[in-house]
């Protein structure tokens, strides 16, 4: 009997703040009468009166990695492909096994580096005769939990008057681990955003249109940026305008640069920069604290 391995990949992405993608294309007419269909606005006029129509989509949801299972007579091997300019760590486990023996055994964790791939498990089919099955979830995280974060002092990532709406430890949003060292800075829909310390862009979502407080709906579609620093700590920008995201990933940035503009997407109330400086702490994002200088000084944040 040939064996049979049915595989079924459950995705941890980035909890609340991404879980899927958005986009729009554009439909227009020439001034020769032909249809267009752009991913961005026409670059030439259209036809004298012509509508430009913007339809908007959404698509499956967005991935870190992709799992790869390579097959030999006797046993699978099990790949995971990075997606991402930065490190992730994955988990692999078994959902479900009949007849299955896997090198190393399951669960187990991998951290593959920026754009790589790395053999996780080799899955040995205990009787090559018999008949097996498996169901693998493979689970994912940005960063490298060996990440040491360097004492460093952040530049303010806009150029505005700083107006904080919530700091560490808020009520509303930043109770939870990845987020409790949080900054919401209040901001006017489409102001400059800064990169506040060198780095490598490593995830982007610029395409999410709408805000509102139901978590279910709105969590994980807030448009942001995710930087990569050179001591592993990664810098996340969040609730971004719609197509205000202004670089691309594997992009290097330098403090000071701009990245992006504000605006007001995801589970949100308002307009306002959401900044945070996170490691991965063994499969889970946590934030940390960090030490920020404005026009007048080091800024001191409420808690």
């Amino acid at each position: 009997m040939r064996p049979r391995l049915a595989c079924a990949l459950g995705l941890a992405l980035l909890a609340t703040l991404s879980s899927a993608q958005a986009g729009r294309f554009y439909k227009w007419t020439d001034a020769k009468g032909v249809a267009h269909y752009t991913g961005t606005p026409p670059a030439q006029d259209p036809a004298p009166n012509a509508r430009v129509d913007v339809l908007h989509f959404q698509n499956t949801p967005t991935s870190l990695v992709k799992l790869r299972l390579e097959q030999t007579p006797t046993r699978y091997q099990a790949w995971v492909d990075n997606l991402l300019p930065g490190p992730v760590q994955v988990e692999l486990s078994f959902a479900s096994q009949r007849g299955v023996i896997a090198s190393p055994s399951l669960p187990t964790r991998k951290v593959i580096p920026a754009n790589g791939k790395v053999l996780v498990s080799t899955l040995i089919l205990a009787d090559p005769q018999a008949g097996s099955e498996v169901r693998l979830k493979l689970q994912a995280q940005p960063g490298d939990p060996q990440a040491k974060p360097l004492g460093v002092m952040y530049q303010l990532p806009f150029a505005a008057p700083v107006r904080v709406d919530q700091g560490p430890g808020g009520h509303f949003s930043h109770d939870d681990a990845q987020n409790f060292d949080a900054i919401d800075f209040a901001l006017p829909e489409g102001t400059p955003v800064l990169a506040a310390r060198d780095g490598v862009v490593m995830q982007v979502e610029g395409d999410f249109e709408q805000a509102g407080l139901d978590k279910e709906k709105f969590g994980g579609r807030s448009n942001f940026i995710r930087v990569l620093h050179g001591d592993g700590t990664m810098a996340l920008y969040a609730h971004l305008q719609p197509e205000g995201v202004l670089v691309r990933a594997g992009q290097s940035v330098s403090a000071g640069q701009r990245i992006g503009l504000s605006g007001n997407t995801g589970f949100s109330t308002a307009p306002h920069l959401h900044f945070v400086v996170q490691v991965n702490a063994g499969m889970r994002l946590v934030s940390v604290p960090f030490e920020m200088r404005g026009p007048l000084g080091e800024l001191r944040f409420p808690h």
